[in-house]
């Protein structure tokens, strides 16, 4: 398999940038979208980079934030048939919340509404190509996570922590074990591996790709996940976006060259 990153906030050979994420991915000869970043600006990237998204099969929303949602607008004026998967729970209602201050920061609003015969959704280990799966959260108390990252959603007429319900891994099984992505791995990249380890027993994790949302975490938190990455023994960490500079840089130091940046124009093969 291979997969191209079409946006990130990190660009070179003079591609765009922004606080967001978009992955092509090929697999088995099947053309797959992971995320459209904050914008259309994914869309130029493509172009510059020779990626036609009209061979888009299947779209995969990681999670209902704006920074991976908000450019499926411009991805559907390129493409006017591929489905766009997501969680089933996953709804126009969240939020960023500190103090009494509170921020919309999820998909569009009434984007679901305009498209309603695009979006498909997903529940449980979802088969969604023979060798790839959805896969949601099945950890537990979720929401403490949320809270102290200020991450919330609306239920009821009222802000409460994101149980984090609308997210979902995406997982592929190559010859050389199972490939992972998670665009920002909110309820924490150790957990997500061991979801996928109790999901697909018996089978070895090569990859894991996304952010790792550590932006939030002291760097002796990170040592400390680094350290549990390394037990699973996880061949590589290929991360980016939300995980954050600092954080990136302890990892390094950590784990070394198990773990690689992700850019804008980046192609990875598994």
């Amino acid at each position: 398999m291979r997969a191209r990153v079409l946006i990130d906030n990190i660009a070179r050979d003079g591609l765009i940038s922004e606080w967001g994420l978009s992955i092509w991915i090929e697999y088995e000869g099947h053309k797959l979208l992971l995320d459209t970043g904050a914008t259309g600006k994914f869309v130029e990237n493509a172009r510059a980079l020779g990626v036609d998204l009209a061979q888009v099969e299947l779209g995969v929303l990681s999670h209902a934030h704006y920074d991976h949602a908000n450019g499926i607008e411009a991805f559907f004026r390129e493409n006017e048939r591929a489905p766009f998967f997501l969680r089933a729970g996953a709804q126009e209602n969240c939020y960023g919340k500190k103090w009494i201050f509170r921020k919309y920061i999820g998909i569009q609003r009434g984007l679901m509404e305009r498209y309603p015969q695009r979006f498909a959704p997903a529940e449980g280990k979802f088969a969604l190509l023979p060798g790839a799966w959805l896969l949601p959260h099945s950890s537990s108390d979720l929401e403490l996570i949320a809270r102290r990252a200020n991450l919330y959603v609306r239920r009821d007429g009222r802000l409460v922590p994101d149980d984090f319900s609308h997210e979902q891994s995406l997982v592929f099984e190559t010859d050389g074990g199972l490939v992972v992505f998670n665009s920002c791995s909110h309820a924490g990249p150790d957990n997500i591996l061991r979801e996928v380890g109790e999901a697909f027993p018996g089978r070895h994790v090569r990859a894991l790709v996304g952010g790792l949302h550590l932006c939030v975490l002291r760097d002796d938190e990170v040592r400390a996940l680094a350290g549990r990455i390394r037990e699973m023994q996880v061949e590589e960490i290929v991360t980016g976006h939300c995980t954050g500079q600092r954080a990136f840089g302890v990892l390094r130091e950590e784990l070394g060259e198990q773990v690689r940046q992700i850019y804008t124009g980046m192609e990875l093969e598994f």
